[in-house]
């Protein structure tokens, strides 16, 4: 029983951004080498970074979204494996931004309930305080506007709190997760070889 309850909560990458195509597949330092057309892509759901050989033919759209899930994929083959961000390509590694705030305005709910949400990451930090450009005061302004209601937008939690760009904010704190060790993770699954 603990078992299936655990496996109800696995996050499975349903669609993810394409970061880069490489029509020739790519070369790892593991000597694992893939000659297959290859997308770099970053998840939907918990903005895994992952490599997937392309079907023969598909047509590979640069920052267009493709269905990763299990099943029938019209653009993917299959899924080659999670990635690094030092594994990214340089092309993939500058489209990243842009796809990761992308992916947050679009799950703009998500976001704000998560600061609708938030709780402490310890006795003397709050998790919001864990965003860059949020420290103790903006995390004290949005604690207290919070609990008068609950935000309902980025516009709302700008004009309420004075935060500028949230989008933003979350992006990079999804970046910086995906490119250094972190001792917490708000959005992300630790990367591990």
């Amino acid at each position: 029983m603990e078992l299936e309850q655990r496996r109800e909560f696995k996050v499975f990458e349903e669609y993810g951004i394409v970061l880069d195509f490489l029509p020739r597949g790519v070369a790892r330092r593991s000597s694992r080498h893939v000659s297959t057309p290859t997308i770099q892509v970053v998840g939907e759901a918990m903005f895994t970074l992952l490599e997937a050989a392309v079907r023969p033919k598909a047509n590979v759209e640069i920052a267009g979204r493709v269905y990763i899930g299990k099943g029938r994929r019209d653009v993917v083959d299959q899924i080659l494996g999670r990635i690094s961000y030092e594994e990214l390509t340089p092309e993939a590694r500058d489209a990243l931004p842009t796809a990761i705030e992308a992916i947050i305005k679009r799950q703009e709910q998500r976001f704000v309930n998560f600061v609708n949400e938030a709780q402490p990451v310890s006795p003397r930090m709050h998790s919001m305080e864990l965003l860059s450009g949020i420290g103790k005061t903006y995390t004290m302004k949005i604690l207290a506007e919070r609990q008068r209601s609950p935000f309902k937008s980025f516009e709302d939690l700008s004009a309420r709190t004075g935060v500028q760009d949230p989008a933003k904010i979350f992006a990079k704190r999804v970046l910086d997760e995906l490119a250094t060790e972190q001792k917490y993770y708000l959005f992300t699954r630790q990367f591990r070889r």
